[in-house]
């Protein structure tokens, strides 16, 4: 059976629902807000996550290089610890964008997760062991640790390359947006201060208006597909339906996570009473 085969097999394992169930709950008590943004990634523009496992995983492969050598068990002691310390933010960032994914994702991420933790443990014993002047321990630890992680590594890209956990879900429709200006319809048929529905092509948009404003955003959100338009308006933002992701209507920039990219706005014109939108001439 191909690997491809058997992780699509824990995807459907529904006997790991209790234990995502259980994860999940404790993950949900990090706050909306600041915090969790800073763990998605919101200020970076991209996920978090990705860039912070390059941490552990390159001190503790350097570490392993480090133990090939002699005279270097210090320096790989050391390296083996800063990996520990690298660990404990990448696991949190991967934790809040797992809480906000779709049940298989979910059910491949908690796989995922605890193949990590059982290298986050071996590493952890490693670093025991060689405190201890027990190198030899150490490094055999510290290789099976590795490859723990490893295989935590593939389940990661798995749900992120294979099923788009991480990718901008909306970037595809950037592309079939139309050149030049198109009506969308009239003011009065977008209700005042909510969210409604458009058409432009095979593009749904999400068009917000404020009295004699209108705003146009590509309507499927860029962090799971979810349909922006009928999300909730909360001040100046649009606030998707599915994972709470919270976009500014005047420009699509991402006010509040879990997503990281933002969401493509459309330039408006309104003209005797005629709404008529076109994709930005910088998109080309």
């Amino acid at each position: 059976m191909r690997i491809g085969e058997r992780i699509r097999r824990i995807e459907e394992a529904e006997k790991l629902d209790q234990a995502v169930a259980v994860v999940k709950r404790m993950v949900d008590r990090v706050p909306e807000g600041r915090l969790r943004d800073v763990l998605h990634g919101v200020q970076l523009g991209h996920p978090a996550h990705p860039l912070l496992v390059q941490v552990p995983i390159g001190v503790w492969t350097s570490a392993l290089l480090l133990d090939l050598m002699p005279g270097a068990r210090r320096p790989a002691r050391v390296l083996v610890n800063v990996g520990l310390l690298a660990a404990v933010p990448a696991a949190l960032a991967g934790a809040v964008d797992w809480s906000r994914m779709r049940r298989r994702h979910q059910r491949v991420g908690i796989v995922h997760a605890a193949a990590n933790d059982v290298g986050i443990l071996l590493f952890g014993a490693s670093s025991l062991a060689r405190a201890r002047g027990r190198d030899g321990l150490g490094r055999a630890l510290a290789m099976a640790g590795m490859g723990a992680v490893g295989l935590g590594g593939m389940l990661g890209a798995h749900i992120a390359y294979y099923r788009t956990g991480g990718a901008n879900h909306a970037d595809h429709l950037v592309d079939l947006l139309p050149s030049g200006w198109h009506g969308i319809g009239r003011i009065t048929d977008f209700p005042d201060g909510k969210a409604a529905r458009a058409d432009l092509g095979d593009v749904p948009l999400a068009v917000v208006r404020r009295d004699r404003d209108v705003h146009v955003l590509v309507g499927t959100c860029a962090h799971m597909g979810g349909p922006l338009f009928e999300g909730e308006v909360d001040g100046d933002c649009l606030r998707c339906p599915w994972h709470g992701s919270a976009f500014r209507t005047a420009d699509g920039v991402v006010a509040h996570g879990p997503a990281t990219a933002a969401q493509q706005a459309l330039e408006v014109s309104v003209h005797d009473g005629a709404v008529s939108v076109r994709r930005p001439p910088r998109l080309g």
